[in-house]
């Protein structure tokens, strides 16, 4: 959905309220602080409220996997903050559809047509010229695993990281799809449920690039990741299995493209048996 500029204003106008009463709210937990203006879910929400709380010294951000953006994690930190970014996404047309929306130009927004690899990825963030950035989102339903373990994070040092994971896949086994770097969702299998990794994956993998997680929103699936110098005692690390939620959201689909409506274990059962890659033994297994 694209947004006229008048439904900006008014849903801009929202979000500072929002973010002002976002003040008046006495918790540690990141969820009671979600609200949607331009995200998916409740990630603009927990995003005003770690910026907010944090010592964020780059008010800069790079996502991929936006999509034509309309519907990101960073776009209200662009246009209610005023931050910079540099943002990615396979699509030319999505790419075009944001360079000619009308709020492209009134900020301080780069944007490319990149299909991401990971072999190529360090070399399309160099094209941002940023160096040490406050948010890394990534989204792209596939190699997100492969993909974050590639990028060189001393490079651009975020603050803070935004991972998306497969619920689907549980909160227990540390397994990702196997690396494709042609991989693409619906192609691999219809029912657009076998992406992507599982939180303890990428937990392990962000522990070792030195982030701790602290959290995920309550739709299950974007979890945040701190660098290690930011914990304490307001955001502590947090394991994988506390974390983990179960997503409701229901966007399977039939082999004719259709949403299917699949609910909870039923998701599973649809895609049990396929490999998926187990990070600690390094060997395919079976869903």
């Amino acid at each position: 959905m694209e947004y006229s500029t008048n439904n900006d204003i008014i849903l801009l106008a929202l979000g500072k309220l929002l973010v002002n009463q976002q003040r008046t709210i006495n918790s540690t937990n990141i969820n009671d602080y979600e609200f949607k203006i331009f995200s998916q879910f409740g990630d603009d929400g927990i995003i005003q409220y770690l910026i907010h709380t944090l010592n964020i010294n780059h008010n800069c951000f790079i996502e991929f996997g936006v999509e034509d953006y309309s519907e990101s994690n960073t776009r209200f930190l662009l246009m209610n903050n005023n931050w910079s970014g540099f943002v990615i996404d396979g699509s030319i047309d999505n790419i075009n559809r944001l360079t000619n929306s009308d709020y492209f130009w009134r900020y301080d927004l780069q944007a490319t047509a990149e299909f991401i690899t990971a072999e190529n990825i360090n070399t399309i963030i160099n094209k941002s010229g940023m160096s040490d950035i406050g948010i890394l989102s990534i989204d792209i339903d596939g190699n997100d695993f492969f993909v974050l373990k590639a990028i060189d994070l001393s490079k651009i040092n975020p603050d803070i990281l935004i991972l998306e994971y497969n619920s689907v896949f549980g909160s227990k086994r540390k397994i990702t799809i196997p690396y494709d770097p042609t991989f693409q969702r619906t192609e691999k299998h219809y029912s657009n449920l076998y992406w992507g990794a599982s939180l303890p994956a990428l937990d392990q993998l962000a522990k070792e690039k030195g982030y701790g997680l602290i959290g995920s929103n309550l739709a299950g699936n974007n979890a945040y990741f701190l660098r290690k110098d930011l914990l304490n005692n307001v955001f502590s690390q947090k394991s994988a299995d506390s974390v983990w939620k179960d997503s409701n959201f229901r966007e399977s689909r039939n082999k004719d493209n259709t949403l299917s409506y699949l609910r909870k274990e039923q998701r599973l059962e649809l895609i049990k048996g396929l490999p998926v890659l187990n990070i600690e033994t390094g060997l395919i297994e079976p869903l």
